[in-house]
């Protein structure tokens, strides 16, 4: 329905670059280039001028950009009709989710909705959240579940429909036999004189991570640091320190840790958010999709006994 110049110049104006749209769109940048260049010709305005070694939009880009996203838009919202009065959907979907959701929560979806509408192609791309975004505007992913940070677009972006999805919780994974396995009640501020195990500064998760244990009053004593939870649990497991878990994150069963459910506040948890092209949400597959991760995170989510 849409022009898919009007894609590419999106994509440009997305990344900034004519070389980063093209790895988006795997296309090479001679070939965005020039559609950039038939673009500008079909409509009789100039669309980039040279900024150094970059580039930058004109006024009249910026025009046409408004101008086509409320386009896909409505776009989105017919497409989405048609397939709702449709016999059976029927073509292609896409799932994509950062790691922890495309284990555990996509799989199932993905599952679901393959039964329920069997002339789906149904598929699932795991990817980091910007990633996602790039996924979702390029037309090649139609949900994603992402974790709003610094790398992705605000949730006021009007390209994207961002909605919260649910919330997981952080536990606190302690070794076996941990004097705060103890306690009735963990709270965050128990553990303030522990070696803490925490991803690389410059993630979402690390800033997480000190926000929430510097409410609860101290700065947290790094003494490793890990950015995967398999990593991070091992670690624990030999005594080297405790790590915050997401609740859905799983770990392995014979590892001698325990993990504890926070009490109190402050009690962290990772946002979780389901993400559309706008006017895409309306589409049944989406609707569909959302209710199997939903009933899949109502039965992973409850507190480890």
């Amino acid at each position: 329905m849409i022009d898919p110049k009007l894609k590419v110049l999106q994509m440009v104006a997305h990344h900034g670059t004519v070389t980063a749209a093209a790895a988006a769109l795997h296309y090479t940048p001679s070939a965005v280039s020039y559609q950039l260049r038939q673009l500008a010709e079909e409509l009789g305005v100039e669309l980039m001028t040279q900024r150094g070694r970059g580039i930058q939009l004109t006024a009249a880009a910026r025009t046409v950009l408004r101008h086509a996203e409320a386009l896909q838009a409505q776009a989105e919202r017919a497409y989405a009709e048609l397939a709702s009065i449709a016999d059976e959907p029927s073509g292609s979907f896409t799932l994509c989710g950062f790691s922890t959701a495309a284990t555990n929560l996509l799989p199932p979806a993905a599952a679901a909705l393959r039964e329920r509408h069997p002339h789906l192609r149904v598929r699932v791309i795991e990817a980091e959240p910007a990633r996602c975004f790039d996924l979702l505007l390029a037309g090649e992913a139609d949900l994603a579940l992402v974790i709003n940070s610094a790398d992705t677009p605000s949730t006021a972006d009007e390209r994207f429909d961002q909605q919260p999805l649910l919330d997981d919780p952080l536990d606190l994974v302690v070794p076996a036999r941990h004097r705060l396995t103890e306690l009735r009640a963990v709270t965050l501020a128990d553990a303030a004189d522990e070696p803490w195990i925490v991803a690389l500064p410059g993630g979402a998760y690390h800033d997480l991570v000190r926000t929430a244990c510097m409410a609860a009053g101290f700065t947290p004593n790094i003494a490793h640091y890990a950015n995967e939870w398999d990593t991070g649990a091992a670690l624990v497991a030999h005594g080297f320190g405790i790590i915050l878990v997401p609740r859905l994150a799983r770990l392995h069963d014979d590892w001698p840790v325990v993990r504890l459910p926070l009490h109190g506040e402050p009690a962290p948890a990772r946002r979780i958010t389901a993400a559309t092209r706008l006017g895409h949400r309306e589409h049944p597959a989406v609707a569909a999709s959302l209710e199997a991760i939903r009933a899949t995170a109502s039965a992973l989510l409850p507190p480890p006994s």
